[in-house]
């Protein structure tokens, strides 16, 4: 990406590194440097992926394959660093951030930066949109109904991350954070009420209405300019249905989208946004943003997000703008990896007040199903269908010892993920991390965490560090992805979240238990071991999904060419449509595959793009090799009167040689009135 429009000297970016510092001296150093202020900066990249014949993370479902962009997927990075100690978090628009994820972009970071950013200091997390790119994974448990790893979106996700973070790098300037808060009950619903009834009156009491309704905004300054801003809130991504197949980062997607574009007026391939709206998840496993319970209909998805996506970005906003504490103190990190699958436990967290352990990663049989609120699920083999991955990987069927059956209980195993040969089908081994901003404690997990253990594991922590519970965050869904965390007694009733648990009834108290570790070495300044390495698993999967081959124009049609055209006027409130022919999207993963330009000064410049909520971009396969782009804009109530026309742009592939050629093409010039 360019060099941000708030231009910085890359010397002025690269602040001193305080090595060989015992924990207080340096934490108190940090403190002080604090006191005058934070380097902050902001960035964001796009991670959006294969456009075409490539599945969607989230609902599992082997038909949902993208087949166009209704709002390109973005990763969104901020760096703050107090004058000895720097911390660097990302949140992008995808279904789960994998360890095959986190272990690239260090890879890149340590290129670049040497050990500036690392393992220690990067937080790394997803807003769980189900209506983005996956085969990310190199755990093959999140890559079946992919039908494989997909090495094309995995490049994309960990560049788009690497440029964020390279973008608020360069973007480091003094400035100042300030905290805000808000409340919103209306834009989630525990759709596991069955579960949430089951834990014990104290928890249940500290949300009334069975929600997390807190909104905490992080305010970015640089000067006296907003420059972004994270708002944490619990809701699913799964606003878009199981049936959708364009490319969107749901409600929080259109939450930054439109902070971004109400701000600043954002074009994003402009270079780096001016500024920067987060919204990332906290303890959601169990908050739908279906309020029905019941899944959004093809005809109200897109209704459906945009009405949580600003419900979200309305709070932010008066929370943002109420900001008035100002972040003091100190920047601080904690990170260390644990092997989940055997953990023993002391008893001061468990249910009984014994000594328990965790055990190999294992689903039941109640997750198959899905969360029925938010998309049913289909079984992992469907009767009559065949997966070849599922077939190369040697099948879903391994027996299940009486051990791990027993040591499940009382959960039904349907498959032993971590007994899987020759590897688990996911991981055992997790990062566990809390960083600091001043007063506020982010608690980054590997997974979805229900709001009552996500509560737990806050008490736990802020008890360890002696402060306000408000000022201690899970952030779900951080450095890798193991599936959910409920409570024990949520584990016993078995819904799908429960189902879906994956170390046994203890995993929630095995987080509690570790997290307290990190929070008690913040505390006391002191170190904590690396723990075990996570398996660099690179080249272990194969890929089933069919690639390009060749692609093909009709018979006497060239690439580009206008099938159907826009016509002569349009009112606003209306709808463009123009059909062109075109090549695969994966024949090259493009910043952008079409423009609305409006005529201006004499020249054609871009007005809205396969970035914008108002416009879509569908492929659809006619033949063979054929296929065609209808690209569509819905002429929003307050566009500029004036003329427009529709460009695309593609790439083909050349069947005798494998060359890839670029292409475009443009609708008439239509009038807007």
């Amino acid at each position: 990406m360019t060099v941000s429009r708030r231009h910085v000297l890359a010397g002025a970016a690269a602040l001193p590194l305080v090595a060989g510092l015992p924990g207080q001296a340096r934490a108190a150093q940090g403190a002080q440097a604090a006191q005058d202020g934070y380097l902050v900066g902001v960035g964001i990249a796009d991670v959006t992926g294969p456009a075409a014949e490539n599945g969607m993370m989230g609902y599992s479902m082997p038909q949902q394959k993208t087949a166009g962009i209704h709002l390109r997927t973005r990763a969104r990075a901020f760096i703050v660093a107090d004058g000895t100690t720097r911390i660097v978090f990302v949140t992008a628009d995808l279904g789960a951030i994998f360890q095959s994820v986190h272990q690239g972009v260090l890879r890149k970071l340590a290129a670049a930066f040497g050990d500036l950013y690392t393992e220690r200091n990067l937080l790394l997390n997803a807003t769980h949109t189900h209506a983005a790119c996956g085969g990310d994974s190199h755990y093959a448990a999140y890559d079946l109904s992919i039908l494989g790893f997909q090495e094309q979106t995995y490049n994309a996700v960990v560049d788009g991350i690497f440029e964020a973070i390279s973008a608020a790098h360069r973007d480091l300037k003094p400035g100042t954070l300030t905290l805000g808060r808000t409340t919103l009950e209306n834009a989630s619903v525990n759709r596991s009420r069955p579960a949430f009834e089951l834990n014990p009156a104290a928890d249940k009491a500290h949300f009334p209405k069975a929600i997390d309704p807190a909104v905490t905004v992080l305010r970015f300054r640089q000067g006296s300019a907003d420059v972004g801003a994270i708002s944490w809130f619990a809701t699913h991504g799964t606003s878009m249905n199981n049936a959708n197949q364009l490319i969107s980062g749901d409600n929080k997607g259109y939450a930054a989208y439109e902070w971004e574009h109400d701000n600043r007026g954002v074009r994003y391939l402009d270079g780096p946004a001016e500024f920067v709206a987060a919204f990332p998840q906290t303890n959601s496993g169990d908050m739908s943003p279906n309020l029905d319970l019941k899944p959004s209909t093809t005809a109200e998805e897109l209704t459906r997000t945009k009405t949580i996506g600003d419900l979200q970005f309305q709070a932010a906003k008066r929370a943002f703008d109420a900001a008035r504490e100002p972040v003091t103190g100190g920047v601080d990190h904690r990170m260390t990896y644990v092997d989940m699958s055997a953990v023993v436990v002391d008893g001061r967290y468990t249910t009984s007040g014994k000594q328990q352990r965790t055990c190999a990663a294992a689903i039941g049989v109640s997750m198959l199903a899905g969360s029925v609120e938010d998309g049913p699920g289909i079984p992992i083999l469907p009767e009559g269908v065949k997966n070849p991955f599922i077939d190369w990987l040697g099948g879903a069927d391994a027996p299940i010892p009486q051990a791990l059956a027993d040591a499940q209980a009382p959960k039904v195993v349907a498959v032993p993920f971590g007994l899987m040969k020759p590897y688990p089908w996911a991981p055992e081994v997790l990062p566990l991390q809390i960083i600091r901003i001043g007063q506020l404690h982010v608690v980054g997990g590997p997974a979805e965490f229900t709001i009552v253990a996500g509560l737990r594991i806050r008490r736990t922590v802020a008890a360890e560090l002696g402060v306000p519970l408000e000022n201690v965050l899970v952030q779900g869904y951080a450095n890798a992805y193991s599936q959910y965390v409920t409570t024990p007694e949520e584990y016993d009733s078995q819904q799908y979240e429960g189902a879906s648990t994956l170390f046994g009834r203890n995993t929630l108290p095995a987080y509690q238990q570790e997290f307290g570790k990190l929070a008690a070495a913040m505390k006391a300044g002191a170190p904590v071991p690396h723990g075990p390495t996570p398996r660099d698993l690179r080249g272990k999967l194969i890929n089933f999904q069919t690639g390009v081959v060749f692609d093909s124009a009709p018979m006497f049609k060239n690439f580009g060419d206008v099938l159907t055209d826009a016509a002569a006027t349009y009112q606003r409130g209306e709808t463009v449509t123009v059909e062109f022919v075109t090549g695969h999207p994966k024949n090259k993963l493009r910043p952008t595959f079409f423009e609305v330009q409006r005529y201006e000064n004499g020249q054609w410049a871009r007005h809205a793009d396969d970035g914008d909520w108002d416009t879509k971009y569908r492929w659809t396969r006619t033949g063979v090799a054929d296929s065609k782009a209808t690209i569509t804009w819905d002429v929003p109530p307050n566009a500029p009167a004036g003329k427009y026309r529709v460009v695309h742009f593609g790439d083909w592939k050349n069947g005798w040689n494998g060359a890839i050629s670029s292409f475009s093409g443009a609708s008439r010039a239509f009038i807007v009135s």
